[in-house]
């Protein structure tokens, strides 16, 4: 029996407590009830969002060539003199980069090491135990919407450790010299990547069979997970699937947003400040999504 299919017999108890199913023989499934001790886990706190406008019709639309300009804008503001921003954003209705500021650097991701993860998980699962795939939405929630930061690090362990994660995921296209993985849940100040490495990925997965069970993962904006207390209330509310990443001095937020207009966006925004006041850079990142959001088609 292949080692990840051993991994899943045996660690289906641990699973099953984090998805309240059990796995039995010819992969049925039972209900689980929880114990009445909830098992603690360690979770990137949801941040609280900055005014952002809430009138769809207030809000300028412009076309794709002027975004480069209004992201400039918020990169280059007097507060982050000392910061260092990793940004790319993708068009796929145009199949191009609308944006890139340092794209191919490498920054600390914080958390969104863990779309690296999940994504050589699913391919991982998919190669050993394909019949085992469908069980695994909940687990995989856990460590992209929860942000479950023990989780995440038992399953790179589980999947063979980071040389599993460059194999599953080079042939997707994400160069495997484009990023430096310490752990699987980015906690570690080791960890590095470039916004190329998670656009890359996020477009590969965006294409693929697999393409429900990881986007369905992502915390969604002013909805669910660490995104929950994010973009509520606003014109992007329930329009954005992004990983978040916090760290001291380190935010981050790569996914996808859906415009009105101009269809699917993907990004990955880094930014690396100590000293910095998380709030600050959290608001530049929400800034820089709600800018994304007033994309047309100008064709």
């Amino acid at each position: 029996m292949a080692s990840w299919t051993r991994w899943l017999a045996s660690h289906m108890p641990k699973v099953a407590m984090m998805t309240g199913v059990t796995l039995l023989a010819g992969g049925f499934v039972r209900p689980w009830v929880a114990p009445a001790t909830a098992i603690p886990f360690s979770l990137d706190p949801p941040m609280a969002a900055p005014d952002l406008p809430t009138d769809r019709g207030a809000v300028e639309q412009f076309c794709p060539t002027d975004l480069p300009a209004a992201l400039d804008a918020i990169v280059r503001r007097s507060q982050f003199g000392t910061a260092a921003w990793g940004v790319e954003v993708y068009g796929l209705a145009d199949e191009q980069a609308l944006y890139t500021h340092n794209s191919q650097r490498l920054f600390i991701p914080a958390s969104n090491i863990k779309l690296l993860t999940t994504a050589a998980a699913i391919y991982t699962i998919l190669e050993q135990a394909p019949d085992r795939l469908s069980y695994f939405q909940d687990d995989l929630n856990l460590v992209n919407r929860d942000s479950n930061n023990g989780r995440a690090d038992e399953l790179l362990r589980n999947i063979g450790g980071q040389s599993r994660v460059k194999a599953m995921l080079e042939p997707l296209g994400v160069d495997p010299d484009s990023y430096v993985q310490a752990d699987g849940s980015g906690l570690s100040r080791s960890n590095k990547a470039e916004p190329s490495t998670f656009v890359a990925l996020l477009k590969a997965m965006h294409a693929t069979e697999e393409r429900e069970l990881f986007y369905n993962s992502l915390p969604i904006g002013g909805v669910s997970g660490t995104l929950r207390n994010r973009f509520k209330g606003t014109i992007v509310q329930g329009q954005v699937r992004a990983k978040t990443g916090t760290l001291n001095g380190v935010r981050a937020l790569s996914g996808y947003l859906e415009t009105d207009d101009y269809g699917t966006v993907i990004f990955s925004i880094m930014v690396n400040q100590p000293g910095q006041s998380g709030q600050r850079m959290l608001a530049a990142i929400d800034d820089m999504v709600l800018t994304m959001a007033q994309l047309e088609d100008c064709d």
